[in-house]
């Protein structure tokens, strides 16, 4: 198998030469296409060098050297991979040595076109550190709680399986045929400064045969630091809100336009139209309240029905 690792950059010069060793340690990997995004730190005058030292190092930029969001740049990479599989790598993460293990047997199999596994967590400053425990729980192991493929896949990423499955799984644990991708004109929402990731990944696991990895231990490691977003997210706000409702607003919009099974339409309507209460105020939000829950009796279940309108 060759793989193509795309990994976009913005303000990653401290981490940035690690990430890209760890994925040019593979014989499988046979391109690391960087997509810079107009840093404002050294990553540019980085990328160059390790271009230059690396023969499976490309570097690619927007036009302009414009910068348009972590998006734009893994489509850039998209844009211009070669291999016959894709994996994706954040600019402050790194691999381990077992990261394509599982895929190097599973892809034998043609039905299945993407891998998934496990992440661990590596705590780069202490203010990251606090940052990140205060605002979630202690995640050693970022994983999926069960063994699945398929359909299985698909509605556990919606909660819609009789055990807990997981609401995701990161996208640096991810391989894909590029085939499939482009066959399925996969690709990531522009429109989206976050949460672009986790939108991609449930188109894909709707439209391609997924498969779990070893979710048992970790393939790579996310780095928590003083500028991961993730760190600065406060629940429950109204900037949270905001972003949560554009991320199922475009969800939803997919959902109508593929025209996808009732069940999980509607389960996708349900989470947009909670976020998109949560925004409301005043006495018009209760009305709205009160119309919905007249509509859909089943709003009631989304695990967000007090905890976004009481605020």
């Amino acid at each position: 198998m060759t793989i193509s690792v795309i990994i976009p950059v913005y303000n990653a010069a401290d981490f940035l030469e690690k990430a890209v060793c760890s994925a040019a340690q593979f014989d499988e990997v046979k391109e690391i296409i960087l997509a810079e995004d107009q840093s404002t730190d050294d990553s540019l005058e980085i990328c160059r060098r390790l271009a230059a030292e690396f023969s499976k190092v490309k570097l690619f930029q927007h036009p302009n050297g414009e910068n348009r969001g972590a998006g734009a740049s893994r489509n850039l990479g998209i844009d211009h991979a070669t291999s016959e599989f894709i994996a994706f790598l954040d600019a402050d993460d790194y691999y381990l040595p077992n990261r394509f293990d599982a895929e190097k047997e599973l892809f034998k199999d043609p039905k299945i076109e993407g891998v998934f596994g496990a992440i661990g967590t590596e705590y780069l400053t202490e203010k990251g550190k606090h940052e990140f425990q205060s605002k979630f729980k202690e995640m050693s192991l970022s994983t999926v709680e069960y063994p699945a493929e398929g359909e299985e896949v698909f509605r556990g990423l919606l909660s819609l399986t009789p055990k807990t499955f997981g609401t995701s799984f990161h996208l640096n644990s991810l391989t894909v045929r590029r085939d499939s991708m482009k066959r399925n004109h996969i690709r990531f929402n522009e429109a989206l400064r976050v949460h672009q990731d986790s939108e991609l990944i449930i188109r894909l696991a709707y439209h391609c045969h997924l498969k779990t990895g070893i979710i048992d231990k970790a393939i790579a490691i996310r780095g928590i630091h003083d500028d991961n977003r993730i760190t600065k997210i406060i629940k429950y706000t109204p900037q949270y809100n905001q972003r949560q409702f554009l991320f199922w607003k475009s969800m939803n919009d997919w959902a109508v336009a593929q025209q996808i099974a009732p069940e999980y339409r509607k389960r996708i309507y349900l989470m947009y139209t909670s976020f998109d209460l949560s925004l409301k105020s005043g006495l018009s939000k209760y009305g709205s309240i009160f119309l919905e829950i007249l509509k859909n009796p089943d709003i009631l279940k989304t695990k967000y029905r007090f905890t976004y309108y009481n605020r």
